[in-house]
């Protein structure tokens, strides 16, 4: 059995639900797409098992020297990325089934979410960055297609159109990186590519090469300045938001830094400082991320806030050269987020699509099953001790505090704010009474929804111990409960997080804390309109007058006023309507002839 069998079964399903089933048989293209979705999970699964035979690299491209293949990796930390995305990809298309069963638009649906796995698994399985380009665009599509999904709705499509620009800003200087990267390492290949060639054209080259390639990653893992467009993303389906904004595509950039850093080698790269600046953007995008969340009522962007700045811990650890650390907080954090990402759309579905946790209320009673896995997730997230985000957020922190004590205290408040803005979340949705109807008759959701949340919140629990699934080469996760400063801290910060909850947020109507400048997102959004406004105003002024001025004026204008001059003058002058002018011009003509028949 080979490889080329889970790359290429997410593409089958994809055509043939967009070309044969898309039409006229909606539920089988369902079918087919979780099907698939199955296999594609039950080949992974087989991989790590080393049931696979590798297949050679076949090459698609050759000129003169130059060779772009299409080859596959074949190590820990692909395998467990696959298992990542076709696991959470095969739960999200079981529970798409429920949530998306009267879309007049499903088979396109599940389509778009084949194509969107066939993106993932080429991303992942890539043995050098040109494979791994052309796959990072085509999620690009992919997501955007997803999030676009209701594109008769405004929000949606200026969600997925935001959403796709702001990859290409990221994803033009990722490509000027690559090609960098082609030029100082010798190879596009990872596993070629010289570290010490890469070093020794100076750090300054090197870094910005690294920083040219990290750009990717803010598009993809959306990072600071190009963190805008994840929550408006929350505009397309709710299981699009769990597979793609929570647990692979945004990961895509993450895992594409840990494989880029291990083929160039941390030894060289612990040499170029460029790698603090990585760091400290995820660090930032962390802190930001968390404030922004603490005053959203929207329970979709409280997530999608939530993950940002999950994904800027795992950024942090990235340039603190311990990609390892960060891709086990990317596997951890995979599940339980799309376990509350579920649960999220679980409880929208229940409460006829409402989104408003201030409209909510009473849920535990209503919707237990629905709320326990949910909590469950909220304690992984939160780092409740035992919980899998314990283990992988304590592996960050033992990071931060060796190599950057700064660091070190912002992913400290980090955390305190993260218990802060989940336990908020949980007292006013779960506890207390319904404050509006819809959350009055909420009942509890079908089996297609709630035994994926029930698979995720066993996960949640249990992941950091199933070491053979974690992304990661070399590493060996600390699983020990065990106390000393560290963890102190980690608990201190989650208690005063939830102790400010209990003191703010226990039995209100209505939000008691109203800070403008969290709540509208410290006004980036806007500070970003205004920027292309002014630029679009002032290039329009600049083309404006080079049209009118300089090209209908001068050119077009002028070689028009000439020809018309001209034809002024032959009009008037040769064209007379008098005898005399005619026989003199006659006349004139005769006289040339004979010059030059006689003197030629």
């Amino acid at each position: 059995m080979t490889l080329w069998l889970l790359f290429i079964l997410p593409l089958v399903s994809a055509a043939l639900i967009h070309f044969v089933l898309k039409q006229n048989y909606a539920g089988l293209a369902a079918k087919i797409g979780t099907l698939f979705t199955f296999g594609t999970l039950v080949l992974a699964i087989l991989w790590t098992r080393e049931v696979f035979t590798i297949p050679a690299s076949w090459t698609w491209i050759s000129v003169g020297s130059f060779d772009v293949k299409i080859g596959f990796e074949n190590d820990q930390l692909a395998k467990g990325m696959m298992i990542v995305v076709t696991g959470i990809g095969f739960l999200v298309h079981v529970f798409s089934l429920a949530y998306m069963e009267d879309d007049d638009a499903k088979a396109r649906y599940f389509g778009n979410l084949s194509l969107f796995m066939f993106s993932m698994t080429g991303i992942v399985l890539a043995e050098n960055f040109i494979m791994m380009f052309i796959f990072w665009e085509l999620v690009g599509l992919s997501s955007y297609l997803l999030i676009g999904h209701w594109y008769k709705k405004d929000t949606a499509a200026d969600a997925a159109k935001k959403a796709f620009l702001s990859n290409r800003i990221g994803d033009f200087g990722f490509l000027i990186g690559i090609l960098m990267t082609w030029i100082l390492a010798g190879s596009l290949v990872f596993s070629n590519m010289d570290g010490a060639a890469f070093i020794s054209h100076g750090e300054c080259l090197a870094g910005i090469a690294v920083l040219l390639v990290f750009c990717g990653a803010i598009g993809k893992s959306a990072q600071l300045p190009l963190h805008v467009w994840l929550p408006d993303a929350m505009e397309g389906p709710t299981p699009v938001s769990a597979l793609i904004h929570a647990a692979t595509m945004v990961a895509a950039g993450v895992y594409m830094m840990a494989r880029f850093f291990g083929a160039i080698g941390l030894e060289a790269l612990a040499a170029v400082p460029a790698t603090q600046v990585i760091a400290w953007i995820g660090g930032i995008t962390s802190l930001v991320a968390a404030l922004m969340a603490t005053q959203q009522n929207d329970i979709k962007k409280i997530l999608a806030y939530s993950t940002l700045s999950q994904l800027g811990y795992m950024v942090m650890a990235v340039g603190l050269l311990n990609p390892n650390a960060g891709m086990f907080h990317l596997y951890t954090h995979a599940w339980f987020k799309a376990l509350l990402f579920l649960g999220s759309g679980a409880v929208i579905y229940s409460c006829h699509h409402e989104q408003n946790i201030w409209k909510m209320g009473g849920l535990l009673k209503k919707m237990p099953i629905t709320a326990v896995t949910f909590l469950i997730g909220t304690f992984a997230l939160t780092a409740v001790p035992l919980f899998s985000g314990f283990f992988s957020k304590e592996a960050i922190l033992h990071v931060a505090h060796e190599k950057n004590i700064y660091l070190f205290w912002v992913a400290l408040v980090v955390a305190a704010l993260t218990s802060f803005y989940m336990f908020r979340l949980i007292f006013v949705a779960f506890l207390g009474e319904p404050k509006d109807d819809h959350a009055k008759h909420a009942t509890e959701v079908e089996s297609r929804m709630f035994i994926p949340l029930m698979i995720l919140a066993a996960m949640a629990l249990a992941s950091p111990f199933i070491g053979s699934l974690i992304p990661a080469n070399n590493f060996t996760p600390d699983t020990t409960p065990h106390f000393n400063f560290l963890t102190g801290c980690s608990v201190v910060a989650l208690l005063a997080g939830f102790a400010l909850v209990l003191v703010f947020y226990k039995g209100k109507k209505e939000d008691p804390i109203s800070i403008p400048l969290f709540r509208n997102k410290f006004y980036i959004d806007e500070i970003y309109a205004g920027i292309v406004k002014w630029f679009q105003d002032i290039l329009a002024a600049v083309v404006h007058f080079l049209d009118e001025f300089i090209i209908n004026g001068m050119l077009v204008g002028g070689f028009t006023r000439l020809a018309q001059g001209t034809g002024n003058i032959f009009r008037n002058h040769a064209q007379s309507g008098k005898l005399s002018h005619y026989a003199l011009i006659s006349g004139v003509g005769v006289l040339l002839a004979i010059y030059f028949t006689v003197f030629n």
